[in-house]
């Protein structure tokens, strides 16, 4: 039962770093926008930051595979409308968040890159990451 527990410890830990590393990076962009940083946008992808962008990257990448393994252990089906929900969702935001951060690469190169689309793809990612966590919790059946 420990090796469940250290395994759902280890997911919880990737959802809350993620969530948090993105609130982060977005509350840091706001903050410097509103101080009139206009190169804040070509900020996002330099050190020290790209230390949170690879916390989350790797966060992004530990979650179904961990996710994968805690509903083996406990024998939940795989058909269950939660968890393919959550599967859908994590596809789609995961995807949301690599088309952002190709277009933060491209903002970093100061190539044209339309700013409202950038931030739709932050909140569509965010909140489909959010309504992964609410999955989880609420583990409806």
């Amino acid at each position: 039962m420990e090796y469940l527990t250290t395994l759902k410890t280890l997911h919880i830990l990737a959802t809350v770093l993620l969530l948090l590393g993105a609130l982060g990076l977005a509350a840091w962009t706001w903050r410097a926008r509103r101080q009139g940083d206009g190169e804040a946008y070509t900020k996002l992808l330099r050190r020290p930051l790209v230390f949170v962008w690879l916390l989350m990257g790797l966060c992004l990448v530990s979650m179904p595979f961990t996710g994968w393994w805690l509903v083996h252990l406990v024998g939940w089906p795989l058909g269950q409308t939660w968890v393919l929900a959550s599967s859908i969702l994590y596809s789609v935001g995961a995807l949301a968040a690599w088309w952002l951060l190709v277009r933060l690469n491209r903002l970093r190169k100061a190539e044209p890159v339309g700013l409202r689309l950038t931030l739709a793809l932050a909140l569509f990612s965010g909140v489909c990451f959010l309504s992964i966590a609410g999955l989880m919790g609420a583990k409806p059946v």
